[in-house]
């Protein structure tokens, strides 16, 4: 039986969930490979031996060491960042390694420097646990889906900030205290910025957007807003409203632009992604030949990202012992189909908004507040006051009709310059029904 030896840079929490998986599942994999697929060498600066079940795996704490060893086949990249991840990823490259990696923001930032070293050096490049942890997004829209034009992609892709707002919307605690919460149990990082912020949303759907366009896209070209300034008054408004809020990805294809965004939306509870709660992760695709398609699953964590990882070394593996190196291209458009595209500015997307303005509760406000609205061709669907309990401002809550964006931002502009008005109003955009 051929052996595949697998070199590992990091043996952190997913690192090491990935040798567990391939110690675990050993003579599954044999079974349905017909290869020995062997971690062999592991590269890690923070530990200074592996765990007695790993006792035959070779340690060394320089990744060059590992990089340059000729009997490693396949070198995966746990580590995260960019450098030296991507230094790393390159060098490997360059040594005719062939590189998995759950690296979302190396790729999403460098990816075009990256696959084309690959290309020209002749070899493959894994990201299956870069999207949607366990869930076999990447697969699903390189090879599933390759006979269609990709319609639309929107998704909740983040399990921490969908963590935070369940928590939120069942329990009514406030962000903060939810956030503290989180870090402590693990599901949050210490700086969750890049979470709770929709800067690791961006990334993920900067990935998909490459390979669902065939388009050239990083995460910098994403309007990206995240959740931080969501309070549980507007969890209750949206429940009023029939919605839930989430941090959604949006991208639509319109044939000679297309949409890019990442924000907190009003999602109707009717609709598939309102129920995704907790952790988990949901990817809507939409196929003009195949229609809706909902992936949906554990969006992280060690196993389920341990075991995307697996996936993409015994492909490879697969594709080494058959002499198929190249066969389906990594982006799953050809390097040479993957082309500029326009995004949309955000100046000109259209859709129902929700408004809390906190002002002062005197006779004037909301008349004010309308006639600015008024001005700019925003109508007003339904407006919510609720009286004060106690001293200080009240909110008033508005849910629009379709307005534009751009209009929308000249209205609130002028709305919070009010002597009246004590805080910036908070925006959140509501997906329509049949989205």
């Amino acid at each position: 039986m051929k052996e595949i030896r697998v070199g590992l840079i990091g043996f952190g929490t997913v690192g090491s969930g990935l040798a567990e998986v391939l110690l675990a599942q050993q003579e599954r994999l044999e079974k349905r490979s017909g290869l020995r697929i062997r971690l062999a060498k592991v590269a890690d600066i923070n530990i200074s031996e592996m765990p007695p079940q790993f006792g035959d795996v070779a340690l060394t704490n320089d990744a060059a060491d590992l990089i340059g060893d000729p009997e490693i086949d396949i070198v995966v990249e746990l580590i995260g960042g960019i450098q030296p991840a991507k230094t790393f990823v390159m060098n490997a490259i360059a040594a005719g390694k062939h590189v998995v990696t759950a690296n979302k923001a190396l790729l999403s930032q460098e990816g075009r420097d990256i696959f084309a070293a690959a290309a020209r050096h002749g070899v493959e490049v894994g990201f299956e646990a870069s999207v949607g942890g366990g869930i076999p997004v990447i697969k699903a829209l390189r090879e599933g889906l390759v006979a269609n034009k990709i319609l639309s992609i929107m998704g909740i892709m983040n399990g921490t900030a969908n963590y935070i707002l369940t928590r939120m919307t069942d329990e009514g605690i406030p962000f903060d205290e939810v956030l503290r919460d989180a870090q402590q149990q693990g599901f949050a990082e210490a700086d969750p910025t890049y979470d709770v912020e929709g800067i690791d949303t961006a990334h993920k759907l900067a990935i998909l957007m490459t390979m669902a366009y065939g388009m050239n896209i990083t995460h910098n070209d994403i309007a990206t807003e995240g959740i931080s300034r969501i309070e549980p008054v507007d969890i209750e408004f949206a429940r009023e409203f029939g919605c839930r809020i989430k941090l959604l990805a949006i991208s639509r294809n319109h044939g000679d632009h297309v949409e890019a965004r990442v924000h907190a939306t009003m999602v109707p509870e009717r609709h598939l992604l309102a129920s995704i709660s907790g952790a988990f992760n949901a990817i809507h695709f939409t196929g003009d030949m195949v229609g809706n398609v909902l992936l949906y699953g554990l969006g992280a964590g060690k196993m389920p990202t341990g075991s995307a990882v697996a996936a993409d070394i015994v492909d490879i593996a697969r594709n080494i012992a058959t002499g198929s190196v190249g066969r389906v291209p990594p982006l799953s458009y050809l390097p040479e189909e993957i082309s500029d595209r326009k995004i949309t500015p955000m100046e000109e997307l259209s859709c129902p908004y929700y408004f809390r303005i906190s002002a002062v509760d005197k006779p004037g406000v909301l008349s004010a507040v309308s006639g600015i609205l008024s001005q700019h061709d925003i109508s007003i669907e339904s407006v919510i006051q609720k009286g004060r309990k106690q001293s200080g401002p009240v909110s008033i809550v508005m849910r629009t009709h379709t307005a534009l964006e751009s209009s929308v931002s000249k209205a609130l502009a002028e709305i919070d310059a009010l002597d009246v008005v004590a805080a910036p109003t908070v925006k959140i955009r509501i997906l329509e029904e049949d989205e």
